[in-house]
C-alpha cells in the first residue's frame, strides 16, 4: 500500500482502536483515531482519509449517523461499520445508508484486511469512475436507461448484495457485468450460475467443493462456484429455482462469508459479493412459503429494476445498430446492413415480450431474409394481431407468419409433431433448410452464385445459412 493513503478508526473501546490501528499500519497506511460521532466528523471536516472504519455504538450516537454524514459530504471515500456478531439487520441497514462493506466482532483480522484491500482498490478507482460511465457497454440514452446507469455508479461502489429485477430477456446479467466491473472487485473473477440448472442432489457440491471420497464419483477434489469467485462476484441468476434446503446453506455461507466442502473438516474463508436476479416476484413468492424471508432480505439490500425493451423505444435505433454489427463479425460479413425507416417504425411499434433476446433473434432472421444491404419491415416478419370478424365464425383466420401461438381453449387437441422433429419446430426447419440447400448446391455443381439465385435469396443470405447450419 502506498505510504500517502490513510485511514480514519472509529471505535471507543481503546484496546479495540489500537488493534486496528497495529494491523493497518502494518499495511502501510497512515492510522488516525475518534472516539465519538463529533471527534469523527471533526478529523473529517480538517483532513481527506482514503477509507474509515467506524464502530456501530458510540458514546454520542451511532455509526448510522457517522456513515450517512460520510455517504453525503465525502461520496468517494469508502466506509465499513463493526458490527455485533450475528447483527445482521445492522449490518443491512449499514449497506443501505452507503457502508461499503462490514465485519463483525470479534474482528477476523484476514477478513478485514482483505476488506481494506477493496476499499482502497475502491478509493483509487474512483476518479477514472468519475470521468467514464459504468455502464458504458449498456447501450441507450432514455429515461428509463440513464436511471437505471446512474443507480448502477451508486451500487458499484458498494460491497452490498443487490437484487436484480426485470422481464426475461431484458438483460438482468449485463447489468450484474456492468456492477462488477464498476466496482473494487473488476479484477477479480466473475462467475454467473443459472440456479435453474443444477440439479438438486448436486446443488451443495456445485456452489461449495467436495472433498476426494466424499460420495460416489468424487474422485478428486472438486473447487465450488463460491471459491472460484472468491475476491470477485458471484451471480446467482433466478435465483429463485433455489430449493428451500439449499437457501438455508446459502444464507449461512453469505452471513459467514465461509463455506464448508462437501466432506470437508473446515470451513474455508471466502470473499465474494452476492448479485442476484429472477424474473418472478420474489416478495409473492416469501408469501407463499416458497422462498425464505431471511435469505431474500439479505440479497435484496439493494434491489434495481431493469426497464423492459417495450419503456426503450428512443434506444431501438442504436440498439439494433450494436446487434446487426455483432452479426455481422460473427458471421463474417464485410460490413452489418441497415435498417429501414419503415423496419424501424415496425421496430417501435411491437411490444417485444422477450425484450433484447427477442429482439436480437428477430434481427439475425432478418438478416437471412433481406435481398441486399436494407432491412424492410417486411423482412422481420414481427408477429401480427388477426381479428377475426364477429359475424363470419366460420371464415378462415389468417395467420401472422412465424408467431407465438393463440392462447389455447380450455380443451384443445394435440397438435403431432413432424416424423423426426420431437415437436422442435426450429430443429424441423433447419431440416428442410439444409435439405433445400443441399439439393440446389448439386443441382448447380456448387456453385454458390447460381445456387442463391436458385433458392431465391441473396449471396450473401447464402453464405449465412451455410454457417448457421454448419454446411460450410
Amino acid at each position: 500500500m502506498a505510504d500517502t493513503q490513510s485511514a480514519l478508526v472509529v471505535d471507543d473501546e481503546r484496546d479495540i482502536r489500537e488493534l486496528l490501528v497495529v494491523t493497518l499500519t502494518r499495511m502501510g497506511l497512515r492510522v488516525e483515531t475518534a472516539a465519538t460521532v463529533a471527534a469523527a466528523k471533526a478529523q473529517l471536516a480538517g483532513q481527506e482519509f482514503d477509507f474509515c472504519l467506524t464502530d456501530m455504538r458510540l458514546p454520542d450516537g451511532s455509526g448510522m449517523d457517522l456513515i450517512t454524514h460520510i455517504a453525503a459530504a465525502h461520496p468517494g471515500m469508502p466506509v465499513a461499520m463493526i458490527t455485533a456478531f450475528g447483527n445482521v439487520e445492522a449490518a443491512v441497514e449499514a449497506l443501505k445508508r452507503g457502508a461499503f462493506d462490514f465485519v463483525s466482532k470479534p474482528v477476523d483480522l484476514n477478513i478485514l484486511r482483505e476488506l481494506v484491500r477493496n476499499a482502497l482498490r475502491l478509493r483509487s478507482e474512483h476518479e477514472t469512475a468519475q470521468t467514464q460511465s459504468p455502464g458504458g457497454r449498456m447501450l441507450g440514452q432514455s429515461p428509463a436507461m440513464q436511471t437505471l446507469r446512474q443507480t448502477i455508479d451508486k451500487v458499484a461502489r458498494s460491497q452490498a448484495p443487490v437484487y436484480i429485477h426485470g422481464e426475461s430477456g431484458s438483460g438482468k446479467e449485463l447489468v450484474a457485468r456492468t456492477i462488477h466491473h464498476s466496482g473494487p472487485r473488476t479484477s477479480g473473477p466473475f462467475v454467473p450460475v443459472n440456479c435453474g440448472a443444477i440439479p438438486a442432489e448436486l446443488m451443495e457440491s456445485e456452489f461449495f467443493g467436495h472433498r476426494k471420497g466424499s460420495f460416489t464419483g468424487a474422485h478428486a477434489d472438486k473447487q465450488g462456484l463460491f471459491q472460484a469467485a472468491n475476491g470477485g462476484t458471484l451471480f446467482l441468476d433466478e435465483v429463485a429455482e433455489l430449493p428451500l434446503g439449499m437457501q438455508v446453506k446459502l444464507l449461512r455461507a453469505i452471513q459467514e462469508k465461509s463455506v464448508r466442502p462437501v466432506g470437508g473438516q473446515a470451513e474455508e474463508q471466502v470473499d465474494v459479493r452476492i448479485l442476484s436476479a429472477t424474473h418472478k416476484d420474489l416478495a409473492k413468492l416469501v408469501e407463499l412459503g416458497s422462498f425464505r424471508h431471511d435469505l431474500y432480505y439479505r440479497i435484496n439490500v439493494i434491489e434495481l429494476s431493469v426497464p423492459p425493451l417495450r419503456e426503450r423505444g428512443d434506444d431501438l435505433p442504436v440498439l439494433s445498430a450494436a446487434i446487426l454489427a455483432r452479426l455481422a463479425e460473427r458471421h463474417g460479413l464485410p460490413a452489418p446492413p441497415s435498417l429501414s425507416d419503415d423496419a424501424l417504425a415496425a421496430l417501435r411499434a411491437y411490444s417485444f415480450p422477450g425484450n433484447i433476446r427477442e429482439l436480437e433473434n428477430t434481427l439475425e432472421r432478418a438478416m437471412t431474409l433481406a435481398d441486399g444491404e436494407l432491412i424492410h419491415a417486411s423482412d422481420l416478419r414481427l408477429p401480427q394481431a388477426a381479428p377475426v370478424p364477429a359475424s363470419e365464425p366460420s371464415a378462415a383466420i389468417p395467420v401472422a407468419t412465424i408467431a407465438p401461438a393463440p392462447a389455447a381453449p380450455a380443451i384443445a387437441a394435440p397438435v403431432p409433431a413432424a416424423p423426426g422433429t420431437n415437436g422442435d419446430l426450429t430443429g424441423a426447419m433447419e431440416q428442410l433448410e439444409r435439405a433445400a440447400i443441399e439439393k440446389a448446391l448439386l443441382e448447380n455443381r456448387y456453385n454458390k452464385t447460381k445456387t442463391a439465385a436458385a433458392l431465391g435469396i441473396t449471396f450473401r443470405a447464402l453464405r449465412y445459412k451455410l454457417k448457421k447450419l454448419g454446411m460450410e
